[in-house]
């Protein structure tokens, strides 16, 4: 009998329930940022309901194609990884500065188109650069993803940023209720129900919440049925030379954020990633771009809150993530759909996030231990680079005086203590020993340039 060739868990296809279970529930755990964004830069910009809802289906729209680009792939676009897209956090603010100063939404578009065509033209140099990632940052860089979620989850328990009853204690109880039943599916149900913990968190959480009055459905009914993104629906896009430096710097620090996503999620599906797959990630990150600037949305990158929901329920199929993509393109056509999903309260999100980010930091822990911390300045090296990256989320106003581009950079966890895991790395374990150093001490703190353990290829370590 011939024998067929195992497929990878990565490019299994379960059955179709479980394809829209998993799916629903990777677009839970992304919607409330994804709408975000463009809530941010409208309600910034004092734009009408009518255009700040036209903005939201736009983006879920996107969402969803960069999310298959991203997962299915063609030729070189996509790195064909369960990768959720999204619009970038690291915009908002030069976003909102191009849009209020007098270039408007057009100004926005036209310099995202251009940062979206640079990150394609960029992919290529960055793939070169994995060989600066090996687990001592990788691992660092990941613990530093789910440290700088944790604030999200944060907020999302507390009823949600700007919310009337911010912090009040039956907004913390019911977080906490839907933590109880995700960690008591994922613990005492069967194998298929643990896997989607969330989505019953999540379910179990709303049925409770609507007799409490958290939320009501009064917006299902306002929404249309149907609503189709045209290309350029604010005017054609126009192209200002600060507003495209401005956004070259985000470019910067998505692909740099990207590049963290991408290989922790490679870390958790036990398929590394090399040189090529990294630049048609960001390739693909490129595309969804520009598209983004065509169809009146923004930036688009991988998102950070799905790498904690694959590391945590052990579902590492693509396709399960492409069916989540294309639940966004319905939500983006179907804006009643959107608003039945937007109806979700805050803290039963919240409930779930802290799991999910948790898992993220806890994903990071475990690459770690793969490093060898005797006789070198590794631990120094981590030290350091989670205190950069953690600087930013606790102390969100420590680099207000700064220069924006530098902002840009630094205002992000991730890109600070990734820059400074790589900056670190190749400080003390590439470049030579100065002559007559002492012998490094065995917690690691003393100077030292010892390689063992921090240069071992992916594939060896996995």
């Amino acid at each position: 009998m011939a024998q067929t060739t195992p497929v990878h868990p990565v490019d299994e296809v379960p059955p179709v329930r479980q394809l829209a279970a998993f799916g629903l529930q990777h677009v839970l755990a992304m919607y409330a940022g994804a709408v975000a964004v463009p809530l941010i830069v409208g309600g910034a910009m004092k734009l009408s309901p009518a255009d700040l809802a036209y903005l939201i289906t736009a983006d879920l729209l996107v969402c969803g194609i960069a999310t298959l680009i991203q997962c299915v792939g063609f030729w070189r676009f996509g790195v064909r990884l369960p990768i959720m897209q999204g619009c970038t956090f690291a915009a908002v603010s030069p976003m909102v500065l191009i849009g209020t100063t007098g270039g408007g939404l057009p100004a926005i578009y036209g310099s995202v188109i251009v940062a979206g065509l640079a990150i394609m033209l960029l992919a290529p140099v960055f793939g070169t650069l994995l060989r600066f990632f090996p687990p001592l940052v990788t691992g660092t860089v990941i613990l530093i993803i789910g440290i700088s979620l944790l604030p999200v989850a944060g907020n999302w328990v507390a009823g949600g940023v700007g919310s009337a009853d911010f912090g009040a204690p039956k907004n913390i109880a019911l977080a906490l209720f839907v933590l109880v039943v995700v960690l008591g599916v994922q613990r005492f149900a069967p194998a298929f129900l643990s896997r989607i913990a969330v989505l019953i968190g999540i379910g179990v959480g709303l049925a409770a919440a609507v007799p409490f009055g958290f939320t009501d459905f009064d917006g299902v009914g306002d929404a249309d049925w149907v609503g189709i993104s045209t290309p350029f629906h604010f005017g054609a896009p126009t192209f200002e030379f600060s507003a495209i430096v401005s956004m070259l710097v985000v470019a910067l620090v998505t692909m740099t954020e990207t590049t963290g996503d991408l290989i922790a999620v490679g870390e958790m599906t036990d398929r590394g990633i090399e040189p090529r797959s990294l630049s048609d990630g960001l390739r693909a990150d490129g595309l969804s771009t520009v598209l983004g600037g065509v169809f009146n949305t923004f930036p688009y990158t991988a998102y950070a809150q799905n790498v904690g929901l694959v590391g945590m329920t052990r579902v590492r199929s693509r396709w399960v993530v492409a069916t989540a993509g294309g639940i966004l393109v319905l939500l983006g056509l179907l804006p009643k759909l959107g608003a039945v999903v937007a109806a979700v309260p805050a803290p039963v999100l919240g409930g779930a996030g802290l799991v999910m980010f948790g898992t993220v930091a806890a994903s990071g822990l475990r690459t770690l231990t793969q490093v060898d911390f005797k006789g070198n300045n590794n631990l120094t090296v981590v030290a350091v680079s989670v205190a950069m990256g953690v600087l930013p989320v606790g102390v969100p106003t420590i680099y207000e005086k700064f220069p924006d581009w530098f902002q840009t950079v630094m205002n992000s966890g991730i890109s600070a203590g990734c820059l400074t895991a790589i900056v670190l790395n190749l400080l003390f374990n590439h470049l030579p020993a100065k002559a007559g150093s002492a012998a490094p001490e065995p917690d690691g703190l003393a100077d030292g340039g010892a390689e063992e353990g921090v240069e071992k290829s992916r594939e060896e370590v996995v």
